[in-house]
Formats: structure tokens, sequence, C-alpha cells
């Protein structure tokens, strides 16, 4: 009978892994700070502000005066 629960455990955890493929959250961490995620590193007009969750880069627009 444990053995039922630690599967039931495990075929749950599965299971929102493969939702979570399925419909990927969005990065907003990167959002809220008015920024993007790009590839590699930032190019003007963007400056590096953070990592986004995938890996990227998060750039934000500079200001110009």
């Amino acid at each position: 009978m444990r053995i039922l629960h630690v599967l039931l455990a495990v075929l749950f955890l599965m299971l929102q892994g493969a939702a979570g493929q399925v419909f990927p959250r969005p990065d907003n961490s990167c959002l809220i700070q008015n920024g993007r995620c790009f590839p590699g590193i930032c190019r003007r007009p963007y400056y590096w502000i953070g990592t986004c969750s995938n890996g990227y880069s998060c750039c934000r627009m500079g200001w110009s005066r």
C-alpha cells in the first residue's frame, strides 16, 4: 500500500512537469523591470539588467538625454 502512495506522488509530479512544458509560464521578472529577453549579450541601445529564467539576457533600453 505504501508503494501505491509513492507511485501516485511520482505520477502527480510528472503531470505537473508536463503541464509546465505545455503551458509555460511567462518570465515576468524581466518584464516588471521594463526589460526584454535577448539571446547572447545586450546590444545598443539596450543595456543588461539581469538574466531571464531561460538563460537569456534581460536588457532594458537606455534613456538618452
